[in-house]
């Protein structure tokens, strides 16, 4: 997507929209963490009234193994109880995971955004896809995390995705999180700097002219 200047858009928010259904599907491996980011980004739309399904699906039972974490939000009682099979937004924690299977249920509208220290084009191979990299180690790493990139991976996803909102989830994380919780809500904001500062960048000039 390009601005009025003919210069690129990284950012392009899905916000989430009143009376229609957004679904998730978060994509990582056994140990990682996929499965507790969902239920804490869950908890978070919870927070702010709207009504959430989540469930997860296994690969198997090995650490290591392929977990997905899906949830559906909207501003209606959901009635659906099936998997996701084209998601609004993917979240994935492990750069090998962003196979053909998992962009089976993406299209090009699909936010997605992945755990990687790579530049937008280097995930530009597997087709006509939004995808867009956040570095999760870095970040966890600066605060004192380790490899647990769940914190870091959120904020920048809620940044992206617009909503919801970083406070209403860093108090989720806060809340949750049994040790360290200011280095992870600390890393949640991190995350969703990182992902303004790289994505959206141009939004400014964008509004400028649109005025």
């Amino acid at each position: 997507m390009k601005n009025r200047r003919g210069q690129s858009l990284w950012i392009i928010p899905i916000r989430v929209p009143s009376r229609i259904m957004l679904e998730i599907i978060i994509q990582g491996r056994g140990g990682q963490g996929a499965q507790t980011a969902g239920n804490l980004l869950a908890q978070a739309f919870f927070s702010e009234g709207k009504y959430v399904q989540s469930f997860a699906t296994y690969g198997g039972a090995r650490r290591g193994t392929p977990v997905s974490s899906m949830i559906r939000i909207d501003d209606q009682p959901i009635r659906l109880r099936c998997n996701i099979e084209r998601a609004d937004a993917i979240l994935c924690f492990d750069r090998s995971l962003l196979d053909a299977r998992l962009l089976q249920q993406a299209d090009r509208d699909t936010l997605i955004v992945v755990n990687s220290a790579g530049l937008p084009e280097d995930h530009a191979s597997p087709g006509d896809y939004r995808i867009f990299p956040v570095d999760g180690v870095a970040i966890a790493q600066e605060n004192n995390l380790g490899r647990i990139v769940n914190s870091a991976l959120l904020g920048a996803f809620c940044c992206l995705l617009g909503s919801p909102a970083v406070d209403t989830l860093s108090t989720t994380i806060f809340k949750a999180v049994p040790v360290k919780q200011k280095e992870n809500v600390a890393a949640c904001q991190a995350g969703f700097a990182a992902a303004m500062h790289l994505f959206a960048q141009e939004e400014p000039a964008l509004e400028s002219e649109a005025t």
